[in-house]
C-alpha cells in the first residue's frame, strides 16, 4: 500500500475532483460512510451507548457530520458537538451540516464558556468521534482547541479519529503542540506517513484505511512511490519456489565479518542468510577467528584469511585475496563485527568502493565511512546500508538528534547523497533509494532491542541479494521478514529477553505463512 504526506494526499484528492470529475460532496459521502460502516461493524456495543462526534471547522468535520448522519439512520443514539459557529463551515461540510439541520439531529455549538460542562458531557457516551482536525492541519493547537483536547484525552470513553488524531502531524507523525490519543483511526483513501511512524503510531491506535472509491489508476499514476510494507504487501513479493531449482538457483553470498571477541556477529549474519533462504554461503575472515565459524556453522563455508592486524583483525592486505574470494559470488555482507583498527577501516573503504558485487554495508563497516561516503559513491555495483541512528550520524556527520527527528527524510537524504539504499534502522525502520522509491515498515517489536538483531538482518538482506533481488526489494523484504519473525517471536516468548539467534529460527516460519496465505 502506498503512503502519503499531507500535500500529496490534497494533490491526489484534487485530480479526483477535477481530472476524473468525481465531486468533493461524494468523495466526502464515501468517506463518512465508509467510517460509520466501520463503526457499526466494530464498535456497535460501544456505539449505541451514545455516540458523540466533535467536529472541527473544516472538511474533517464535514466528514463527521456524514458519520452522523449515516448512523442515525442505523438508530445509533448519536449527537454532534460543533466547535464553531455555523456559518464558519464552507462548502462540502456546510452543505452536510445544513442536512443534519433538516432531519433534526441533535447539535451543540460548543463555546469558550461551556467547556468546564464537556468533561461531564463525555461520560454518558460509550463513543467519541474525532472530527476536529484532519490532515492538512500545519500549525500548533492552541487556545480553547487544544483544551477541547485535553478534556477528549482525559477521558476514558473508546476514541475514533477521522483521517488524522486531531492535532498529529500527518508528515512527521509529532503532535502540533497536543494531539489527541485514538484508539482507532479511519483514514481516507491511504495511510499517511505521520500515521506509521513514532511517535505517530502511538496517537493513532489501531488504523484502518477507508475507502472513498478515489479509482485505482489516480493512485497508480499520480501517488508516490512510498510503500507501507504490511503483510499484503509481501504476498506479493513472496511466493513458493519452482520445484526445477538447486542451491546455486538462490545465489552464493559471501560475508566478510568478524575479528576476535566479535565472531557472534559473523555468526548471525550467516545464520541470517541461511534461514532466508541464500543457496550457499562463504564466511571469509581472519585464520584466528576460523575455527571458532567451523564449529559454529556446519552449513556455511569458511575461508580463512592469512593477511590480520596484530589486533587479529582483517588487514589491508588482505583485499587481493578477498577479491579472488569473490569471484563466483552473486552478493556480499561486509563488516558485521569486522573491526575498527586503521588498517582494517582502510580495507572496508576499499572494498566498499571496488569489489563488484551487490553488497550489503552493515556495522563495523559503516563506522569505517563516517564522512567518507564518498567511497561509496565510486562504487559501480549496488549498495545498501543499513545503520542505526547513531551510524547515520557518523556517516552523514549530523546530530543524531536531526536524524530521529524525521526519520524518513534523514534516510532520503543519505541514499542522495551516497548513492545507496539506507536502511534506517529503528521502530518503524525505514527505506530509501536514490531513484526516490521510499518505505517505512510495520512489523517489529521493542524486544528486539537487543545486540546481534541487525547481524541477522544484513544476512537477510544479503541473501535475497543474492538471490537477484532487486536492492531495494532486497531491503524491504529482509527489513518486513526479520520483524515478522521478532513478532512470532514476542508471541511464543514474551515481549523481550528472545535472542536473536532464536530470531534466525523464525524466518523459515514467516516464509511458510506468507507462502501458505498466497496459496489459499
Amino acid at each position: 500500500m502506498r503512503l502519503v504526506y499531507a500535500e500529496e494526499m490534497q494533490a491526489l484528492d484534487r485530480y479526483t475532483i477535477e481530472e476524473m470529475g468525481i465531486p468533493g460532496e461524494i468523495l466526502m459521502e464515501n468517506a463518512g460512510r465508509g467510517i460509520a460502516e466501520l463503526i457499526w461493524s466494530r464498535l456497535a456495543p460501544k456505539a449505541q451507548k451514545g455516540t458523540l462526534i466533535v467536529c472541527g471547522p473544516g472538511n474533517n468535520g464535514g466528514d463527521g457530520f456524514v458519520i452522523a448522519r449515516h448512523l442515525a439512520q442505523k438508530n445509533i443514539p448519536v449527537k454532534v458537538i460543533t466547535l464553531v459557529p455555523p456559518e464558519k463551515y464552507k462548502g462540502e461540510a456546510a452543505l452536510n451540516l445544513q442536512i443534519l439541520k433538516r432531519i433534526g439531529l441533535p447539535l451543540i455549538e460548543l463555546t469558550e464558556s461551556d467547556l468546564d460542562s464537556l468533561p461531564f458531557l463525555l461520560k454518558h457516551f460509550g463513543l467519541i468521534v474525532d472530527a476536529i482536525f484532519g490532515t492538512g492541519l500545519k500549525r500548533p493547537v492552541s487556545g480553547f482547541l487544544a483544551r477541547v483536547v485535553e478534556i477528549l484525552n482525559s477521558s476514558d470513553v473508546f476514541i475514533l479519529a477521522v483521517d488524522m488524531p486531531s492535532g498529529l502531524s500527518a508528515d512527521t507523525g509529532h503532535p502540533l503542540g497536543l494531539a489527541v490519543k485514538a484508539d482507532l483511526t479511519a483514514t481516507m483513501a491511504l495511510p499517511k506517513v505521520g500515521q506509521v511512524i513514532y511517535p505517530g503510531r502511538q496517537y493513532v491506535g489501531e488504523l484502518c484505511v477507508v475507502d472513498i472509491s478515489m479509482p485505482p489508476q489516480v493512485i497508480a499514476e499520480k501517488g508516490p512511490k512510498r510503500l507501507w510494507l504490511t503483510e499484503d504487501w509481501a504476498l506479493k513479493h513472496i511466493g513458493p519456489r519452482e520445484p526445477d531449482t538447486h542451491k546455486g538457483t538462490y545465489g552464493h553470498l559471501l560475508i566478510i565479518a568478524g575479528s576476535p571477541g566479535k565472531t557472534g556477529a559473523a555468526i548471525l549474519a550467516a545464520k541470517g542468510a541461511l534461514r532466508a533462504g541464500a543457496g550457499l554461503v562463504t564466511l571469509a575472515s581472519t585464520r584466528s577467528t576460523n575455527l571458532v565459524f567451523e564449529n559454529s556453522l556446519i552449513e556455511a563455508m569458511t575461508t580463512p584469511i592469512g593477511e590480520e592486524t596484530a589486533e587479529g583483525c582483517l588487514s589491508l592486505e588482505a583485499f587481493e585475496a578477498l577479491s579472488n574470494i569473490a569471484e563466483g559470488k552473486r552478493a556480499a555482507v561486509v563488516g558485521p563485527g569486522v573491526g575498527l583498527t586503521a588498517s582494517t577501516m582502510s580495507l572496508v573503504q576499499r572494498l566498499v568502493a571496488e569489489l563488484p558485487l551487490p553488497m550489503v554495508v552493515d556495522a563495523d563497516a559503516l563506522t569505517a565511512l563516517s564522512g567518507q561516503f564518498y567511497h561509496l559513491r565510486r562504487a559501480q555495483y549496488p549498495r545498501v546500508l543499513t545503520p542505526h541512528p547513531g551510524e547515520l550520524a557518523r556517516l552523514l556527520q549530523s546530530p543524531k538528534e536531526t536524524i530521529q527527528k524525521d526519520r524518513l527524510l534523514a534516510a532520503r537524504t543519505a541514499a542522495r547523497e551516497t548513492n545507496t539504499v539506507v536502511v534506517l534502522k529503528g521502530a518503524a525502520t525505514v527505506i530509501a533509494s536514490p531513484d526516490g522509491r521510499e518505505a517505512v515498515n510495520s512489523t517489529g517489536n521493542p524486544g528486539m532491542a537487543s545486540g546481534g538483531m541487525g547481524d541477522v538482518l544484513a544476512g537477510i538482506i544479503g541473501a535475497f541479494l543474492a538471490q537477484g533481488r532487486d536492492p531495494f526489494e532486497a531491503a524491504c523484504l529482509g527489513v518486513y521478514i526479520h520483524g515478522a519473525a521478532g513478532d512470532l517471536l514476542a508471541a511464543e516468548k514474551g515481549p523481550w529477553g528472545f535472542l536473536a539467534s532464536e530470531l534466525a529460527e523464525k524466518v523459515p516460519v514467516v516464509f511458510k505463512k506468507l507462502v501458505f496465505k498466497r496459496t489459499l
